[in-house]
């Protein structure tokens, strides 16, 4: 926490294809105070690197256990956490709330599982670590609030047709993040549809200033 009881962390998260990155580096822009801090994958290269040598949707879906899975996401993120430069807000592109719904949708496919009962597993596998995760303000951005909506706003975005294993996987994401917007999971929860970027990004920013440490989020114009 900041000095003010702030969080020095602030996360967006949501599916694929809706933007997160995109705000984060706006967010960013002009900000010195706000450092991007990526994804998880950044900050703890060589486990992802080794799953990744074979079939990694093989070892993601199939031969990785969800306690396996989720201990290494959770990892990987108090790693992440540890890169952030003293005096700034770090911007996290999914925070802790995106990877438990990560892995919860992934349980709820590879274990013959409802969303609400990977849900439930997922969140006890994270209270037992002894990992220390910071404190973060979370957003969920959300193509839809209707969840078949959601899921195809994302899937037209991609460019190319999800297949497989990996349309049922986007489906329950979907979901999951419901469930977690329904029981409070974030901070805010904007709705994108129907809206530009700019007009989504007006809310990511006032989010920003209103929980944030204000005297970080001053822009320096070049």
């Amino acid at each position: 926490m900041t000095a003010t009881g702030a969080p020095w962390f602030l996360s967006l998260n949501g599916p694929d294809n809706v933007g997160k990155t995109t705000q984060l580096e706006r967010l960013a822009h002009h900000r010195p105070r706000l450092q991007l801090l990526g994804s998880i994958h950044q900050h703890d290269p060589e486990p992802w690197r080794h799953v990744a040598e074979g079939d990694y949707a093989a070892w993601w879906f199939e031969k990785s256990t969800t306690r396996e899975l989720t201990g290494m996401m959770l990892a990987s993120h108090a790693i992440r956490a540890t890169a952030r430069r003293p005096r700034h807000i770090g911007l996290l592109d999914r925070g802790l709330p995106m990877l438990i719904a990560a892995a919860a949708a992934t349980s709820a496919v590879k274990d013959g599982l409802s969303p609400e009962q990977a849900l439930a597993g997922v969140e006890e596998i994270v209270a037992e670590s002894e990992l220390t995760f910071p404190p973060e303000s979370a957003i969920l951005l959300l193509p839809s609030r209707d969840t078949a909506r959601s899921y195809a706003i994302t899937s037209v975005r991609e460019g190319r047709v999800w297949t497989g294993v990996y349309v049922r996987y986007q489906h329950t994401l979907h979901t999951v993040l419901n469930l977690q917007a329904n029981r409070g999971a974030f901070a805010a929860v904007i709705d994108c549809e129907g809206r530009d970027a700019d007009e989504v990004h007006a809310d990511v920013q006032a989010h920003a200033e209103n929980n944030l440490n204000p005297t970080l989020l001053i822009s320096e114009q070049p």
